[in-house]
C-alpha cells in the first residue's frame, strides 16, 4: 500500500530499512493546514463524518460532517477577516476538545494566521506568560477561560478581540454563536500559503527558563505523518475513528492526533470529561470504535490499575508518547487493549522523530524505537561529536526536515543555542545500538516529566515566589511509579512567616489556581535556605539528594 505524505510516498510494504533509505521529502510549493484537513474532504465526501462529539453522560455519539464542520470555518473566518484579522496576525484558543475548537483552528491556517493554542488547565500567570509573548489580537475561550484571561489582568488593549464559546456569555466578549448566525459563509478566504509560513506558536515546558513560543510553519503536518503512520499503524481504511485524550492545546493532542488524522480523512473523536478517569476512557473506546488512539503513559497505568474489563474494543494500535513507557506498562497495556503499543519520541520543537512499529517488528519495550522515515537521528558525545552509535544527547538534523521548528519567537539567542551548525540539540540523553535503537536514559537539564507532561521548573518557582509566605523556592522532580516524576517543591519562608499545619496545602492551592493543576507541587519541604550556586541559580542536584534522603526517612 503507498500513501501519500504531501507529495512524497511512504510504502507499507517495504521492509522498514528500505522504507527509510528510499524516503525523500518531497514538500509543495503551496501547503495550507486548513486546505489539507479539511476544505479538501468537504468537497470529496461533504456528507462523510469529521467530528465525532462524545456525550458521556447520555452515552450518546453525534456526527459533524465535512460539509458542516466546513461551513462553520468559512463563517469563522469570514468574521476573523472582518475584524481585521490577516496573515501572520496571531489568535490564542483556549477550549476543550469541540467541533468549536478545530473550526477555529481551521480558520485561522486558512486566513494564514498563526494559532495559539492554550491549555485548558492554565490559570492566570500561565495565560498572561504566553499572552505577553504571542500578542495575539484575538483570544478565544469559554467563559471561563476569558474569565481567567480577565483575572490575568493582561489588558483588553493588547488582546483586542475577546471571543466566547458556549452558552455562557462573558462581559465585553464577542458570542461565538452570533458570529455563526451574522457571518456569510466567505469561500475566497484560503492563504495560498508556503510549507515554511507560520501556522501555529506552541509552547515549550520551560526546560530552562520561562516556556518560550514555538513559531511552527504549515509543513509540520506533512513532517509528522511518517512517524503518525508508523507508530499508529496508520493505513487509513474505512471505518477508522481516531482518538486521545490529551488536551489538542499541546502538541501530543494536536500533532500527534488531531490534525494527522484529519489530513488522511478519518474522523476524530472529540470528548469532555472533568477529570482523566479509567471508566470514562473505556466509555469512549467502546461507544466510538475507535481503531486509534494516542495514549500518554500515566494514562495507561491508570486504565490497567483500575481492573476494569473493556466490553468491546475495536483498536488496531495504540500510540505512546510524552514519557519513558517502560516494559511493565508496556505488558499491561498490551493485555488492556489487546492491540499493538507503539512508542514514539519527540519534543515540541521537533516531534515524532523517533518511534517504535509492531507492524515493522520494531517492537522492544526496552526501546524506545528507531528513527523514523524522513528524520536523521544521532547521538552528540560529550566531546562534541555526532555519531551513529554511543552514548549521549539525542541531536537531530533539521536542515530538510519539515518537522522541526522554524524559531523561537522573538527569541533569536535561544534559537542559536537551541540549533547548532543544522543539529538541533534536545537535551535528552540516550544510547543508540547498532541497530539503529534509541534508549531513553534521561534529561540532561532540569525538566520534569510527570504524567507525560514535559514541564520545567522556573515557571512553578516564580509563581511560589509570588506568595507572600515564601522568599525563595527550588522545585525539581522525585520518581514516581505512576506519574514518572512527582513534582517536588522547597521554599525557604519570607521574613514574618511560620511554618502551619496548612502551608503546605495553600501553596498547592496558589499554583494551581494560577498556573494550571498539572504544575503543582504534590510534595512540599520547608528548609532554611535554598542551596544557590555563585552566579545564583538552584542547586537543583542538591534538593534532588535531599529529596532522596527525606524520602527514605518519611
Amino acid at each position: 500500500m503507498t500513501l501519500h505524505i504531501g507529495t512524497s510516498a511512504l510504502d507499507a510494504s517495504l521492509d522498514f530499512d528500505t522504507l527509510s533509505r528510499g524516503f525523500r521529502w518531497q514538500l509543495p510549493a503551496k501547503f495550507n493546514i486548513a486546505e489539507a484537513c479539511l476544505t479538501r474532504h468537504a468537497r470529496a465526501m461533504p456528507d462523510a463524518p469529521a467530528i465525532l462529539r462524545h456525550d458521556v453522560t447520555a452515552k450518546a455519539v453525534d456526527a459533524v460532517s465535512w460539509r458542516q464542520l466546513a461551513d462553520m470555518t468559512a463563517r469563522i473566518a469570514a468574521a476573523l477577516s472582518a475584524l481585521g484579522l490577516a496573515e501572520g496576525d496571531r489568535i490564542a484558543i483556549q477550549l476543550p476538545q469541540g467541533v468549536e475548537a478545530v473550526a477555529i483552528h481551521m480558520a485561522t491556517y486558512q486566513l494564514g494566521a498563526i494559532a495559539v493554542p492554550l491549555a485548558t488547565q492554565f490559570g492566570p500567570s500561565a495565560i498572561a506568560h504566553r499572552i505577553a509573548i504571542a500578542t495575539p489580537r484575538v483570544f478565544v475561550g469559554t467563559a471561563a477561560a476569558i474569565e481567567r484571561f480577565r483575572a490575568a489582568d493582561i489588558g483588553d488593549h493588547m488582546v483586542p478581540n475577546l471571543i466566547c464559546v458556549g452558552e455562557d456569555a462573558a462581559p465585553s466578549a464577542i458570542a461565538f454563536g452570533e458570529l455563526l448566525t451574522t457571518t456569510p459563509i466567505a469561500t475566497n478566504l484560503l492563504a495560498q500559503t508556503t510549507p515554511d509560513a507560520p501556522a501555529m506558536m506552541l509552547f515549550t515546558s520551560g526546560s530552562t527558563g520561562q516556556p518560550k513560543g514555538v513559531v511552527h510553519g504549515h509543513r509540520v503536518l506533512i513532517g509528522h505523518l511518517p512517524g503518525i503512520q508508523i507508530a499508529q499503524d496508520f493505513m487509513p481504511r474505512d471505518g477508522d475513528v481516531f482518538w486521545t485524550p490529551s488536551d489538542w492545546a499541546w502538541a501530543g493532542g494536536l500533532l500527534n492526533a488531531l490534525l494527522p488524522a484529519l489530513y488522511y480523512g478519518v474522523p476524530v473523536v472529540a470528548a469532555n470529561a472533568p477529570r482523566f478517569s479509567a471508566a470514562w476512557a473505556l466509555q469512549v473506546l467502546e461507544d466510538c470504535a475507535v481503531t486509534n488512539v494516542f495514549m500518554p503513559p500515566t494514562a495507561i497505568r491508570i486504565l490497567a490499575s483500575a481492573d476494569l474489563a473493556p466490553k468491546k474494543l475495536t483498536l488496531r494500535a495504540v500510540g505512546v508518547a510524552g514519557e519513558a513507557l517502560g516494559a511493565k506498562t508496556h505488558a499491561a497495556a498490551r493485555l488492556l487493549f489487546d492491540a499493538p503499543v507503539n512508542e514514539f519520541y519527540g519534543q515540541t520543537e521537533c516531534n515524532a522523530v523517533i518511534g517504535s512499529s509492531a507492524r515493522f517488528g520494531i517492537d522492544d519495550p526496552a526501546f524506545t524505537g528507531r528513527a523514523l522515515p524522513g528524520h536523521i537521528v544521532r547521538i552528540r558525545t560529550s566531546d562534541g561529536q555526532i555519531v551513529e552509535q554511543g552514548t549521549g544527547e539525542i541531536v537531530v538534523d533539521i536542515r530538510d526536515d519539515p518537522v522541526c521548528m522554524l524559531r523561537y519567537h522573538d527569541d533569536p539567542d535561544a534559537t542559536a543555542a537551541k540549533i547548532e551548525d543544522g543539529w538541533l540539540r534536545t537535551g535528552d540523553l540516550a544510547e543508540c545500538n547498532a541497530e539503529g535503537l534509541f534508549r531513553f536514559i534521561s534529561r540532561d537539564d532540569d525538566i520534569i516529566t510527570s504524567a507525560g507532561y514535559r514541564i520545567g521548573p522556573a515557571e512553578i518557582e516564580d509563581c511560589l515566589n509570588a506568595h507572600p509566605a515564601v522568599t525563595q523556592s527550588g522545585v525539581i522532580g522525585l520518581a514516581d511509579a505512576e506519574r514518572t516524576e512527582t513534582i517536588v517543591a522547597f521554599i525557604a519562608l519570607a521574613p514574618g512567616h511560620d511554618k502551619t499545619d496548612t502551608l503546605a496545602g495553600d501553596l498547592k492551592d496558589w499554583v494551581k489556581a494560577r498556573l494550571s493543576a498539572h504544575l503543582y507541587p504534590r510534595v512540599v519541604r520547608v528548609i532554611d535556605a535554598i542551596p544557590m550556586t555563585e552566579s545564583g541559580k538552584v542547586k537543583r542536584g542538591d534538593l534532588r539528594a535531599l529529596a532522596s534522603a527525606l524520602a527514605v526517612e518519611d
